[in-house]
């Protein structure tokens, strides 16, 4: 099966994001850093809470990546940052990097599978014989 352009544009969205959640964001929460108490006791979360939300950040980074779960993982991602949004927009820290990522995850989704495009915009697809879409 041949990728057109823009579903490779969306495997590279899709890779950068995992890569952004899993090594930079996950990790921070594996690992010991100065400040790293402190700066997540504000937002309310505990080192040992902190450690089983970094596994189910690193699980639904990969269930995104997976293309027979790509679409739960995207709507799994987007819970995910409505809560990193929520615990940002109450300490009154900026949450727009938050915001941002979830738009990315749809547009990553729907570059990768198209018809996530048509389903949002309420657009009907032409059946395609011999298919079950």
């Amino acid at each position: 099966m041949k990728l057109t352009k823009s579903q490779i544009a969306g495997w590279v969205l899709s890779f950068l994001i995992a890569v952004f959640l899993i090594v930079l964001s996950a990790r921070g929460k594996f690992t010991q850093w100065e400040g790293k108490a402190e700066m997540f006791a504000k937002m309310g979360w505990s080192e040992a809470t902190l450690f089983w939300v970094g596994v189910v950040e690193v699980a639904i980074a990969l269930l995104f990546l997976i293309p027979r779960t790509g679409f739960l993982g995207a709507v799994l991602l987007t819970a995910y940052l409505g809560g990193a949004t929520a615990t940002h927009v109450r300490i009154e820290d900026q949450f727009f990097t938050t915001v941002i990522m979830g738009v990315l995850v749809w547009i990553a989704l729907g570059l990768r599978r198209p018809e996530v495009f048509s389903l949002a915009l309420g657009m009907s697809r032409p059946a395609v014989a011999g298919t079950d879409k």
